[in-house]
C-alpha cells in the first residue's frame, strides 16, 4: 500500500481513538450563599391550635305534615333562600274538601244552636207564666248547652282543616341554603315521616373543636386569675384556617364551652363563631383553630426556617461583627407566622443564617467558623398575630 493510500486510514483510526476518550467532570456545584436575618423582639400572645370541624348555626331537615301526593317543587336545589319562600306543593284537593265539609258541619252547628236558643227564650218565657213544667224547661236547657259545645268542636275541625290546607304549601322554616331534594312530584308522602330536604343557615358558621384537658386547665386557671365571667369568656376571639390556607385568615369569637370533659377523648368541646358573608364555609369542612392563651408579652423571634436539629436538640448559627458564625442550641416557644419565639440562646438583634447552612464549617479549634455574608433578609414582617 502507498503511503497516498496510508494517510486516509491513519486519519480515521486518530478520529475513533479520539470518541473514546472521556468528557472532563463538570465543575463541583457551588456553594450556596449565606443569608442571615436579625433577630426581632416584638410584643406577641401565645397560642394553642386545635383540630375542628365547620357546622351550620342552624340546620332543618324539611318533612311533610300532612299526607298526601307531592305536586310541585317549587325551588332550585342548592339555591339560597329566605324564611317562609315556598318549597313543595302537595295536592290540595282532598284537603280543600275536608275544609269545605268542616265548614258545612260548623254552619249545620250554628243553626240548630240558633234553633235551640230560640226554644230556650220560649221555655224560660212559659216557665215564668207557669205554663210549663220544669222538666221540660231543664231539657230545652241541656239541648241548648249541647249546641254551644257542637259549634265549639265544628270550629275546632275546620281550623283543623284549615291548617291542614295550609301544610300543603311546605315553606322554608329558616333563611338559608337549601340541599337537593329527597323526594320527586307524583310520590306519596306522609306527615312527620318522609323528609323532604334540609335547609341549613351558612351565615355566621360554627366551628367547633375539642381541647385537650391539659389545655383546658391552662386556661381555664388564667380565666380564674383573672376574674373573667362567661360574657367575657365569648368576647375572647379565635382564628381558623381552612385545609388549603396557609395561616389562620377567618376572626371569630368563642361562643360556647361545654359544661363537662369527655370521657373517652379527655377533651371539652369549645365553639367558635365566625362571619360568613361569601359563603366559603359550609358543613363539614376541616378546619384548624388557633385559641390565644394568655397575655401579651415581649419575646425574641427568628425565622422558622434558621432552626436546625442536632439529636433532637434545636440550634441556629449567630454570626457575629467579625462574620464568625457560631454554633448555638435554643429553647424554642409558640411558632407566630413564619417567626418562631426563641426563650432561651438568642438576643434581639443578633444575625442568625436562615440559608446556606452548608457553606458553615466550624473549625474545632477556634469554635467558630468564617462565613462570607450574600445578603441581610428582613425577618417575617408578613406573620399575622
Amino acid at each position: 500500500m502507498s503511503r497516498r493510500e496510508l494517510l486516509p486510514l491513519l486519519f480515521l483510526s486518530a478520529a475513533a481513538a479520539g470518541c473514546d476518550v472521556a468528557a472532563p467532570p463538570p465543575p463541583p456545584p457551588k456553594p450556596p450563599d449565606v443569608v442571615v436575618s436579625r433577630a426581632l423582639e416584638r410584643e406577641v400572645i401565645d397560642f394553642e391550635e386545635f383540630q375542628g370541624k365547620t357546622e351550620a348555626i342552624e340546620t332543618v331537615e324539611v318533612r311533610a305534615r300532612v299526607s298526601g301526593y307531592l305536586d310541585k317543587v317549587h325551588f332550585e336545589e342548592g339555591s339560597d333562600l329566605r324564611k317562609g319562600d315556598l318549597l313543595f306543593t302537595i295536592d290540595p284537593r282532598p284537603l280543600q274538601a275536608e275544609l269545605e265539609r268542616a265548614e258545612a258541619n260548623l254552619a249545620q252547628a250554628e243553626a240548630h244552636h240558633k234553633r235551640l236558643e230560640a226554644d230556650y227564650e220560649r221555655a224560660r218565657s212559659l216557665l215564668a207564666k207557669g205554663s210549663t213544667s220544669r222538666e221540660e224547661f231543664d231539657k230545652v236547657v241541656g239541648d241548648r248547652s249541647e249546641a254551644a259545645g257542637a259549634i265549639k268542636s265544628a270550629r275546632a275541625a275546620q281550623s283543623i282543616a284549615q291548617l291542614n290546607l295550609d301544610y300543603s304549601r311546605v315553606t322554608s322554616p329558616i333563611s338559608g341554603r337549601i340541599s337537593r331534594r329527597k323526594i320527586d312530584p307524583g310520590n306519596m308522602v306522609k306527615a312527620d315521616e318522609t323528609a323532604l330536604t334540609y335547609v341549613a343557615n351558612l351565615d355566621p358558621m360554627y366551628v367547633l373543636f375539642d381541647v385537650d384537658e391539659d389545655n383546658y386547665l391552662r386556661i381555664y386557671r388564667i380565666l380564674v386569675a383573672k376574674e373573667i365571667t362567661l360574657a367575657q369568656v365569648k368576647e375572647i376571639p379565635v382564628d381558623m384556617g381552612l385545609r388549603d390556607e396557609k395561616g389562620f385568615p377567618h376572626r371569630g369569637k368563642v361562643n360556647f364551652v361545654d359544661n363537662s370533659i369527655d370521657a373517652l377523648s379527655g377533651s371539652v368541646w369549645v365553639r367558635g363563631v365566625f362571619a360568613n358573608p361569601k359563603k366559603l364555609l359550609v358543613p363539614g369542612l376541616f378546619a384548624r383553630v388557633r385559641l390565644p392563651v394568655g397575655d401579651p408579652h415581649r419575646a425574641v423571634l427568628i425565622p422558622e426556617q434558621a432552626l436546625a436539629t442536632d439529636q433532637g436538640q434545636k440550634f441556629v448559627w449567630v454570626v457575629d461583627d467579625q462574620k464568625h458564625a457560631t454554633y448555638r442550641r435554643v429553647d424554642l416557644g409558640a411558632l407566630h407566622g413564619s417567626l418562631r419565639v426563641v426563650e432561651k440562646g438568642v438576643r434581639p438583634g443578633e444575625q442568625i443564617i436562615v440559608s446556606g447552612l452548608q457553606r458553615v464549617r466550624a473549625d474545632p479549634k477556634k469554635g467558630y467558623a468564617e462565613v462570607e455574608i450574600a445578603k441581610e433578609e428582613p425577618a417575617g414582617g408578613e406573620e399575622k398575630e
